[in-house]
């Protein structure tokens, strides 16, 4: 079962970006690759089980659903229920930790699932480029734009 682990430092302090990935269905907000998502059955979106479903930018349907949620630990793991891309037994965490020196973020997301005979590399590349480190840029991006217009109020 392949493993996919990216992270990154963010110069935002943890609450700041918790704020932001902790919405399980605010990634259309940030991520290039999300065109919309909605909370099926308009259970909330911070309810352990509620379920996802969204649009890539694409065109491809998803439907992923959230296993644990922790203010806490500033923590998430879902699991992909439908996707169009062949993962399979796909689940990720996600978890924030403090740098103390300097108030940013540590950011560490992972990920575990099955692939098909011989595309092993290819879906390792897109889980860990594709999903996780485009979703750190733009998650750099999105807090840097929040700053500022947060500074220009």
């Amino acid at each position: 079962m392949p493993r996919v682990l990216r992270s990154t430092i963010l110069d935002h302090p943890c609450d700041d970006v918790w704020a932001v990935l902790r919405d399980f269905n605010g990634h259309d907000v940030w991520h290039p690759a999300i065109a919309t998502s909605a909370i099926e059955r308009g259970d909330p979106s911070d309810r352990v089980g509620c379920v996802r479903r969204f649009t890539l930018a694409d065109g491809g349907e998803l439907r992923e659903k959230l296993l644990t949620l922790s203010d806490l630990e500033q923590s998430y793991s879902y699991c992909l229920l439908d996707t169009p891309v062949p993962l399979f037994n796909y689940v990720s965490h996600v978890r924030l930790l403090p740098v103390i020196d300097g108030n940013a973020t540590f950011w560490q997301w992972e990920g575990r699932f099955d692939t098909p005979e011989g595309r092993r590399n290819e879906l390792m590349d897109l889980v860990g480029d594709g999903i996780y480190g485009a979703g750190f840029e733009a998650i750099r991006t999105h807090l840097e734009n929040q700053h500022h217009e947060g500074v220009a109020a």
